[in-house]
């Protein structure tokens, strides 16, 4: 490659920094700026590695003369700035598709608006017991940080729509779409049917030779496979189906079929409580089916799972009350899952920034289920207009940590304290992990 290929690359993070350091491998001259502020961890990787860089800023000379420019998910497609890059036709591409055309690996991408971070660490869990394999996307290092360091032969990438719209060439050999449900329609001009088909260009460039895993219970997914074509080997799993190549419940049976070659996993003993987690596992394990781990191998991965942080994690118990730390739930259909496995009357806290929720699937819940609710945000009126009658207990509080008092106060031995939020973190918090750490931290100085 000759040394004038420039890469500019949009946000100093971990894909920006992971994306720099791979692009400088690779012969490009890289140029990395950021409009906030650069983490100090970060600065000193671009200055050890004599990567030219800014913050607090765009010198817009330096970025419209790129050859190439890898943007940060976190950056919508309408700032000026990216408008102005398009308008150039200067390709802006994610650090997925970046990073996956110096890899030969054999790559299982997950999506879906719920699960996908769960199935991805499932995945890997189940894999890295006989494979080579690298965890990245959403999620660990960056992808082209480990492409430049390591470069398993395997990886198993946790996508979000964002980095997808920037894909246009990366092909994963297995490909799964957990759900799709109304999620993050502020990027999309609240237009749903935006949202799905950018999550369906995890497939945009599958062939025949590869799979397609993806939940048959969902009406949204069968909808669009249904209307579009797709070239891809379709593995679905289904709670409720029987079904022939892919992955069904039988009783207490997971059954996975591919190619008339059956395995039986019983969900008795698998780590992970509730249905929607059944469906992660059925996911996790037709990948295994697939890259032929064996099924004991499988069945214990399934068995001693740790499960994900943020993600109905059990913090403590006191006075026999159960707290529950669900801060990943950042949309309503997160929080649909983590209240329909709550099997005692539960202290609700939600709240933050809606992103065009609508609450009524959560209404018979909230009958059934939910004695108070504690709502943690900036902004809470739409929250009090949809549950204000529904429940006798409704208070507000813009503090976690009085919000955990709150909820001390009013529960009582046998019930539960759940943090779902249902909503994004950024009015309070830097982000859900910030949140969901504040949350344990304040139960744990109860």
């Amino acid at each position: 490659m000759s040394r004038k290929s420039k890469l500019v690359i949009l946000g100093g993070g971990e894909s920006g920094v992971g994306t720099a350091l791979l692009g400088q491998a690779k012969g490009y001259e890289v140029f990395v700026s950021d409009k906030g502020i650069i983490k100090e961890k970060y600065k000193n990787v671009l200055i050890n590695n004599n990567i030219e860089w800014e913050d607090q800023q765009h010198t817009e000379a330096k970025i419209l003369n790129a050859n190439v420019v890898m943007k940060s998910p976190g950056i919508p497609d309408k700032v000026p700035m990216v408008k102005a890059l398009l308008k150039k036709g200067i390709p802006v591409i994610s650090e997925i598709e970046f990073a996956s055309k110096y890899t030969n690996a054999t790559i299982v991408a997950i999506t879906g608006s719920n699960g996908k971070t769960t199935t991805s660490m499932l995945t890997h869990h189940v894999l890295k017991q006989e494979l080579d394999v690298g965890l990245a996307g959403n999620i660990g290092d960056s992808f082209a940080k480990q492409v430049l360091d390591h470069d398993f032969d395997n990886y198993v990438l946790e996508i979000s729509s964002f980095q997808l719209d920037g894909c246009f060439d990366f092909n994963p050999k297995i490909a799964i779409i957990t759900n799709i449900v109304p999620d993050h329609l502020d990027r999309y001009n609240y237009e749903f049917e935006n949202y799905i088909a950018s999550k369906f260009r995890i497939v945009q460039n599958q062939t025949k030779d590869d799979y397609l895993i993806y939940d048959a219970d969902d009406e949204v997914i069968l909808e669009y496979l249904k209307n579009n074509s797709i070239q891809s080997t379709l593995l679905p799993f289904s709670l409720t189906k029987t079904i022939e190549n892919g992955a069904y419940l039988d009783q207490d049976n997971i059954k996975i079929t591919i190619d008339n070659n059956q395995i039986i996993m019983p969900t008795k003993n698998i780590a992970l409580e509730g249905k929607h987690n059944i469906k992660n596992a059925m996911a996790a394990s037709t990948v295994g089916h697939l890259l032929k781990i064996r099924k004991q191998t499988i069945r214990e991965s399934l068995e001693n799972f740790q499960g994900v942080e943020h993600r109905l994690e059990n913090v403590l118990k006191i006075n026999k009350v159960q707290y529950i730390n669900d801060s990943k739930a950042t949309n309503v259909n997160a929080t649909y899952f983590a209240l329909e496995s709550m099997e005692a009357p539960t202290v609700w806290i939600v709240g933050g920034v809606d992103k065009g929720n609508n609450y009524e699937e959560l209404f018979p819940f909230i009958n059934e289920k939910v004695k108070a609710i504690i709502c943690l945000g900036t902004d809470n009126e739409k929250l009090i207009a949809s549950f204000g009658k529904m429940v006798d207990i409704i208070v507000e509080t813009q503090f976690m940590s009085e919000a955990v008092k709150i909820a001390y106060k009013i529960a009582e031995a046998g019930d539960n304290v759940l943090l779902s939020p249902a909503c994004a973190s950024f009015d309070l918090f830097e982000n859900y992990e910030d949140r969901g750490r504040q949350f344990k931290e304040a139960v744990r100085n109860l």
